[in-house]
Formats: structure tokens, sequence, C-alpha cells
């Protein structure tokens, strides 16, 4: 999957021991002068084959600095950097999935990039979108610059949706709701208007996000799920449930998503852009008009989406900040992320390429340009991850009904407050309150 939402590539974070973490980091190498560099670029999945063929046009332009990248597979990225980390042998940049970013300020790891970005021809603030901005900014300092976006909206059968006497996809919770009470009228038993595994933990936050739920609370020292806008969100989507419009299903046993969808045996799932090729791939030509993307409803409203994707970050230890910085730059234009899209299909984090036809004119990509202009940022916590599994786990508990909304929420807010334990605790060091 692409860029998590997590992130996005649902990458599972590796613990190392506590020890390790400790260890400092020394002071910042000064930037090479005029000399010859050569750049470590580390990157991830298939992302990170394509970056390849955007260097020669880099080097020519700067013919004292060469750049080796290295292609790492998602699933031993995570552990891969921190190992890095631990050997003083970090990259000159690294891809990060957005939700790794605090994990590494907290490890004093990366440079911060303000005073670079504020002098920069190339990477224009404001041209970003500010909630994919937002993703890389901790405690008010800038880490990263983000490379490709990432969020959530709505696929769905344009055809069963029009049957329910909808020319549109609704845009409040409540017309959502009737409009997907109306297909699932005119379905047999078996199917259902909406597709969300429970064992995913983007749909149960995204609702609360839009029921204006913070999360976190305290400076993220505590959850604040069991407060009111994350349980009307939490509500909302185990009603989903006990009405029939979703079923109880973990992702394991979906056997063909598309499968079930040409069938009409699911009408809408929420999922993100590299399901516009898997879609466009997947099913057969009689219903490549018979499908549609659409921003996701709200409670009164167009609602919010998850702010993903991936950044990329300039690590302290560099001894060629300054090259790698115009790396960076060379990367972030719009040119440039325009090429990146059609290689990889990821989507610009610039809204200037968004101007180009090939998105400007793909009625799939719409959706997720009216979405990236209403995107938020999951907490920047390095605990993050951790949380995230347990959102889903004690979500999966209350649709099973093993388990009250109450009760699950208070028991979430348990959990999390356990996570973030560590946290508050060097928390109250840092600011003297504690012993």
């Amino acid at each position: 999957m692409g860029g998590s939402i997590s992130n996005s590539r649902g990458v599972r974070q590796i613990r190392i021991p506590a020890a390790l973490l400790a260890l400092a980091i020394g002071g910042c190498a000064p930037a090479s002068g005029g000399e010859d560099a050569t750049l470590r670029l580390w990157a991830m999945g298939r992302e990170g084959e394509v970056v390849s063929e955007l260097i020669p046009e880099f080097e020519r332009a700067n013919p004292r600095i060469r750049v080796q990248v290295q292609q790492i597979p998602w699933t031993a990225a995570h552990e891969k950097l921190l190992t890095a980390y631990v050997g003083d042998a970090t990259p000159d940049i690294a891809m990060l999935g957005n939700t790794w970013v605090p994990e590494f300020v907290a490890l004093d790891a990366l440079e911060p990039l303000d005073a670079r970005v504020a002098s920069s021809r190339d990477v224009v603030r404001a041209d970003y979108f500010p909630g994919i901005w937002s993703t890389n900014v901790v405690d008010g300092v800038t880490y990263g610059v983000p490379w490709y976006v990432d969020t959530r909206v709505l696929f769905y059968r344009t055809d069963l949706l029009a049957k329910a006497g909808y020319d549109r996809m609704p845009a409040t919770w409540n017309d959502w709701h009737s409009a997907m009470t109306r297909i699932k009228a005119g379905m047999s038993a078996g199917q259902y208007p909406l597709l969300i595994p429970i064992t995913e933990w983007a749909p149960p936050v995204i609702l609360g996000l839009q029921a204006g739920s913070t999360l976190l609370r305290d400076g993220g020292r505590y959850g604040a799920f069991s407060e009111s806008p994350f349980r009307k969100g939490f509500e909302f989507y185990g009603r989903l449930f006990r009405d029939s419009l979703a079923p109880a299903l973990s992702a394991s046993e979906i056997s063909n998503l598309y499968q079930e969808f040409e069938r009409g045996n699911i009408a809408m799932y929420i999922s993100g852009p590299w399901q516009i090729g898997e879609f466009t791939n997947r099913l057969p030509k009689a219903l490549q008009d018979k499908w549609m993307t659409a921003p996701l409803p709200g409670m009164e409203g167009p609602g919010v989406s998850l702010a993903g994707g991936a950044s990329l970050s300039l690590f302290r230890h560099s001894q060629h900040k300054r090259e790698a910085w115009k790396l960076m730059e060379y990367l972030s234009r719009p040119d440039i992320q325009l090429r990146f899209y059609k290689l990889t299909g990821d989507l610009p984090a610039r809204r200037e390429a968004w101007r180009d036809s090939s998105l400007a004119g793909n009625r799939y990509a719409r959706a997720f340009r009216e979405q990236l202009d209403r995107v938020v940022p999951t907490p920047q916590v390095p605990e993050w991850e951790q949380i995230a599994t347990k959102v889903m786990e004690h979500g999966e508990r209350a649709v099973r009904g093993r388990m009250s909304n109450e009760r699950a929420l208070a028991a979430l807010d348990r959990d999390v407050a356990g996570i973030l334990e560590k946290r508050r605790w060097l928390m109250g060091r840092r600011r003297g309150e504690g012993k």
C-alpha cells in the first residue's frame, strides 16, 4: 500500500532497546565547502527504484556531487534506519513515512530545516498542502519536506448510487447513511453498501477527526478517545455495522476486493491513491465507466481525512548538508514532482504540479486534490503507531460486540496512557516537574 497513513505502507513499528535509544549523537559536522561530495539517499519500495532515474539530471547540473541511491524494502526500512542511527551510519537524506518523523526527531537524528526553507526558491512552503506540511513539524520545528502525498477517499459504484436516487456522493454523515440505507434496500443478503475492514485503524480515526477529536490531550500525554468528539465518530463507525451497511470482516477475510466490487457485493470502499491504478487495471472494461472517487463526507459537510505520504529528511550527521539540501530542493521542484508522479503514480506534494493536465484531467484524481485541502496529521508523537494498533484492536472488539463502545474507549484510553507513560516522565523532567 501507499504511503501511510501510519506511513501509508502499513509498515510495522520495530522497537529497539532503550539503552540503544539513549546513545547521544555528536555535534553537527560542518557542511563541505566546494569539494567533491558523494551523497547517500535511502528510499523505500518502488520509489527507491524510480528515483534513480531522476538523479542524472541533478548530477549534470552539479558535476561535483554524486548521489548513491539505496533502495530498501518497506518491511526492512524502519529497523535499518534505527540500526544506522545507533551505529552512527545514517544516510545524508532518507525518505521517511511521515509518521516516522516524530520518532527520529525524538532521537535527535534529523536536521532542522526552517532556515533552509526560508531562504529557498525551490521549496516554497506556501505551495504545499498545509495539512501535509504539518506532518513534518514537531514542536514548531520543520524536520522534513513532503515528497509525495497520500490520503483516503471513497471509491464507489456510480450505477449503484444512481439506482438509489443519488447523482453524486453525499457530503454529510446523515445523507451518506441515508444513501447507503437505500442502496442496501436493493441488495441481496451478503451484499453491503460499504466495505471497511475492522482490522484497519484509519476509518475510526478519520471519523473521530471529522467530529473534532484531537485524539490525544494534554500535549500528547494522554488519550482523548473517551471524550465527546471521538466518541461521536466512534458511535457512527459502530452504527455502520449495526445497521448492516458494512460487514464485520477483517482484511484477511476479504478474498478479492475487485471481484466483490465488480459483482456489486460492495458499493463503496475507503482507500488511497494507489487504488486508482488497481481499479483501472483489475476491473473489466464494461465497468470502467461505473466507478468514481469522492471526498469523504463529514459531520456537517465535507469531512477531513488523514494526511499521509512520505517526506525527505536531512540527517544531522551528514557531512554534506549543503549539497544534500541542493538535492532535496531539486526533488521538490514541481516539474520533478510531475516526472516522479508519471513514473510511480505517487501524488505530488506541490499544488503547482496539480495544474498539469496529467493530473488536472484525471477524473479519478480530482477527489484526492479536493481532499488534500482537508487533511489532518495524526498526533506528532513517536508512539503513534502503537496507539493506532490499539485503536484497531478496541474498535474490533466493539464491532464484534465483545465490549460496549463506552468500555472499549475507556480501555483504549487506559492502554494509551500506558504507552505514553515514558513520554509523560520525559516531559516532566524536561519541565522540571519530575524528581
